[in-house]
């Protein structure tokens, strides 16, 4: 019998509904979007084009085979953002919790692939219980499935990761292994094993949100980089990350008009660091001041504070921005804000955005318990992930540059494109204070000569034209003509052609 089109349309219906109005209803009681309601807001309006909507599992044990629902848990296909092609998939949590089968992980994989093929961004919205346990180990081939494409995409297409209910178990490494996490607050968490495992092994009492909700992982974990109000708002600022990255790494940066002059002053930035440079500034106001329109998208704003990582454009162009932050922990570089700064350089590297990086460091933390946690690894993840870049650098030191921080953060000897300078520059070995108690010790008594040296060491090593004169900075700067000189060296830069020796791959001290 030939099908009709009102079968099709039937079918189609019977598959929009997903888990039915009960469960949707459900859904919407705690807050949250169905799969489809999310893709609506995420995709351009109408642009939405579905992939196997009529999917059904095959397991037949333990009474599977009565329970059947079209798209088996999972909404896939493509669409676009600002009119730029992108490949989606959306866990519906209304049928079957939103479950990973055997034909779900299918699913996911076949839009990876279509992804990978046409060099565009994979978007994946994750709402899900987990495997689905009633198929056993062909759920954990799913998995593994969807885990080896995340590891052959990397660095080749954008991969992100929105977690809008519970993601758990098996479900939490396939976001793991993409480039940018985004939670939703209060209705998403992420972990291997759930609060009742925890307290079977472990005796240890804790929730869902105490143990993996977006507080956790934001600030503390660093599993995720952003976190939202509700589903609509990480939504939007999905499509917003998404306008500053490029499609592929074989695909130019995407381009905005800019309504800020590329050539303007901003005299506030000639007092932006204190006289006395044991006061601390906000370097944030620093890079909304140089970005176009002072618009600014944080990455791991609730991690590591003293480090500052993110996205802007100058002159319409992405660019990525490194800053050591003065008003928490002075600015030092510790093992958190090391590695968080070492993955953020290596994304930008990877699709060949250019990186700005503000240099204002003491140096790196010491302390016991520093050293304890690895921060000699940590810190050399930093200085690897420079170093290994081949993306245009421009570095712009504001005030402090001292001891192995200053090679770590974007210097020349780093293959720094640009390496700039503020009059108020210090780069040194270490502090006058310091140094002059470890070369003079034999003085300490005496306040007065104390003092003389002090200013000694001061005039002879902390100016940035010591530095200068060896060809270490290229050239002083007035503050006020940072975004400006920025700007011309990144167009300078534009056609930059640098690689590194022939690798398998490198080794970087995980």
């Amino acid at each position: 019998m030939k099908p009709s089109p009102d079968e099709l349309q039937r079918r189609r219906a019977e598959a929009l509904r997903g888990g039915g109005a009960a469960r949707i209803e459900a859904q919407h009681k705690r807050g949250k979007l169905t799969a489809r309601e999310r893709l609506d807001l995420l995709l351009d309006h109408g642009s939405f084009e579905e992939f196997d909507m009529f999917v059904q599992h095959r397991a037949t044990d333990f009474g599977m085979d009565k329970q059947h629902a079209p798209g088996d848990g999972v909404v896939t296909g493509w669409g676009t953002v600002n009119g730029r092609a992108v490949f989606v998939y959306a866990k519906d949590f209304t049928v079957f919790g939103g479950s990973l089968s055997e034909t779900h992980a299918r699913k996911i994989a076949k839009v990876q692939d279509m992804a990978l093929r046409n060099r565009a961004p994979i978007i994946g919205l994750f709402d899900s219980g987990g495997a689905r346990i009633q198929e056993g180990v062909a759920a954990l081939a799913g998995y593994g499935e969807v885990f080896q494409r995340n590891v052959l995409a990397s660095g080749v297409i954008p991969q992100i990761s929105v977690i809008m209910g519970p993601c758990a178990g098996g479900d939490v490494y396939s976001p793991a292994m993409t480039d940018f996490i985004l939670m939703v607050r209060d209705t998403s968490y992420m972990f291997v094993t759930g609060p009742d495992v925890v307290k079977t092994v472990t005796n240890e009492a804790v929730t869902a949100e105490e143990l993996g909700g977006a507080a956790i992982h934001t600030a503390k974990s660093a599993v995720a980089d952003c976190a939202y109000a509700n589903d609509v708002e990480a939504l939007l600022q999905t499509r917003r990350l998404l306008d500053f990255l490029p499609s592929s790494n074989r695909d130019e940066l995407p381009e905005w008009p800019s309504f800020d002059d590329s050539d303007q002053t901003c005299a506030a930035l000639d007092t932006l660091a204190p006289e006395n440079p044991n006061k601390p500034y906000d370097v944030k106001e620093l890079i909304l001041k140089t970005a176009d329109e002072g618009d600014f998208f944080e990455i791991q704003e609730a991690f590591a504070r003293n480090i500052v990582t993110g996205f802007g454009r100058m002159a319409g162009r992405p660019v990525g921005f490194v800053a050591n932050q003065p008003l928490a922990l002075a600015g030092v570089l510790d093992s958190d804000a090391s590695r968080k700064a070492a993955r953020f350089v290596r994304f930008c590297d990877c699709f060949n955005i250019p990186i700005v990086t503000f240099v204002d460091v003491p140096g790196f933390l010491p302390g016991v318990a520093q050293e304890y946690g690895g921060l000699i690894k940590h810190g050399a993840k930093l200085l690897f992930a420079y170093g290994e870049a081949t993306t245009p650098k421009v570095t712009i030191i504001t005030r402090k540059a001292y001891g192995g921080a200053y090679d770590v953060m974007a210097s020349k000897h780093l293959r720094g494109d640009v390496n700039l300078a503020w009059p108020t520059a210090q780069i040194a070995v270490m502090g006058a204070k310091g140094a002059v108690e470890i070369i003079f010790r034999q003085d300490m008594d005496d306040p007065a000569k104390i003092a003389a040296r002090t200013r000694e060491y001061e005039t002879r090593f902390l100016s940035p034209f010591i530095a200068a004169e060896r060809g270490y900075i290229d050239e002083i700067i007035l503050p006020r003509d940072t975004r400006r000189r920025i700007i011309r060296a990144l167009s300078m830069l534009r056609h930059k052609e640098l690689e590194n020796p022939w690798k398998k791959h490198d080794n970087i001290p995980l």
